[in-house]
């Protein structure tokens, strides 16, 4: 025992506590996952648009299926866990995602994307409340904006690697979308594979045997209520995402815009280096300052975004508005994910991550049909639903900044 307090000690020395193996561990498997998903996600509008010849009305149907089935799934993924540990529903939710990249790769039609892309969120919904509550077992409330951040950042750094691959794949298959369709898979299925070196408890205890009574004291049931304050929250959160629209549509628009294919991935590259850079500063803001201000702060960066998407035509203005947007997309999801996991309990985690996560899927669910819907009013472009969400993100930001919710 000895022993191992004094090498816990050396390794003190090292790293800070929260910076723990297991972090490292999910945070590679989020690394390769979302290089895979996006080396596909700019191109799945541009491919449904120009190459299977679906509407934008059909774009925001089949990505507000999508997060739909999403959705449901993260609601259900407590439910679920009564049966199956987190750690497999990670795995299967892992493995359905690199499935569903492999259906689109074979799409002829725009219902088999439609297809493949339900089966990967359904991928999604299955693993990542399971996964943000491994995340932050055994980690201080006061240092979990820290550690959602850094599994942010490391999850959208592959987010930069894969439309950089895909940009090069362009060019080395002469714009061939499919073929790089078809590559995106391979580190899906790498991605899937890491699971393996993810330790999570839940998993360990239900290896070993113990009394039927023994086992009920860590089942949903036993969980208890939400606080009130904690279901606000959630519900305030959820809310607000009826006007974030799925990013397919903004990418559509950008594209509409005149920029060409490689120009929109290009974005979608900055957007995401935004994106990374900006999730740790984001999750060590949540745990110095109080949440609300931080989140409202993204809010503003949401409706500057939206609001310069729908009134400028300018490729130079509209890339300053991409990292704008990065901003927003750190603090909604880091700051939002920790907020919530410091009001929960430790054994609401998973509980705590499926609402706000399944909620506010469906939230987006909503956000792209109805934008797809309303897509060509006005101006067309997209501008009347862009104007319409920015207006409501500043409406958003007030709320939030005055609300008591703070952890």
């Amino acid at each position: 025992m000895a022993k191992r307090g004094s090498e816990a000690a050396r390794n003190g020395s090292r790293r800070p506590a929260w910076l723990s193996r297991n972090l490292f561990a999910i945070s590679w498997v989020s690394l390769l996952q979302d290089a895979a998903s996006e080396m596909l996600y700019p191109l799945m509008p541009i491919f449904l648009n120009s190459v299977l010849g679906a509407p934008a009305a059909i774009v925001g149907a089949i990505e507000g299926a999508a997060e739909g089935a999403m959705s449901l799934t993260k609601l259900a993924s407590a439910w679920i866990n009564r049966w199956v540990p987190r750690k497999v529903m990670v795995a299967v939710g892992y493995g359905g995602a690199a499935l569903g990249k492999f259906i689109i790769a074979l799409a002829g039609a725009w219902p088999v994307v439609m297809i493949g892309r339900v089966v990967d969120r359904l991928g999604k919904g299955l693993r990542s409340a399971a996964r943000d509550a491994i995340l932050v077992q055994g980690v201080s409330a006061r240092d979990r904006g820290k550690v959602i951040g850094f599994h942010r950042t490391s999850d959208t750094l592959g987010a930069v690697i894969g439309p950089a691959l895909a940009l090069a794949l362009l060019s080395l298959f002469d714009g061939d979308l499919r073929s790089v369709l078809w590559i995106a898979v391979i580190p899906a299925v790498l991605s899937t594979a890491a699971v393996f070196f993810i330790k999570d408890n839940d998993f360990e205890n239900r290896r070993q045997p113990r009394p039927r009574k023994a086992r009920a004291v860590n089942t949903p049931e036993n969980q208890g209520a939400l606080a009130p304050k904690l279901k606000l929250l959630i519900w305030l959160l959820a809310i607000f995402s009826l006007a974030n629209f799925p990013d397919a549509l903004i990418l559509l628009h950008l594209s509409q815009e005149g920029f060409e294919i490689t120009e929109v991935v290009g974005l979608y590259l900055l957007f995401n280096i935004a994106y990374a850079s900006m999730s740790f500063p984001f999750g060590l803001l949540a745990d110095r300052m109080k949440p609300q201000h931080v989140y409202a702060l993204g809010l503003v960066c949401f409706s500057l975004a939206y609001g310069g998407f729908a009134l400028t035509s300018d490729k130079t203005f509209s890339a300053l508005l991409v990292i704008v947007y990065g901003g927003f997309a750190a603090a909604n999801d880091v700051v939002g994910k920790s907020w919530v996991s410091r009001l929960a309990r430790d054994n609401q985690q998973l509980l705590v991550q499926s609402r706000l996560q399944g909620l506010s899927g469906l939230g987006l669910l909503v956000a792209g049909i109805w934008a797809g819907l309303a897509w060509n009013l006005g101006d067309g472009l997209g501008t009347t639903p862009l104007l319409i969400s920015a207006a409501f993100g500043l409406v958003a930001a007030a709320v939030v900044s005055r609300t008591k919710l703070g952890g």
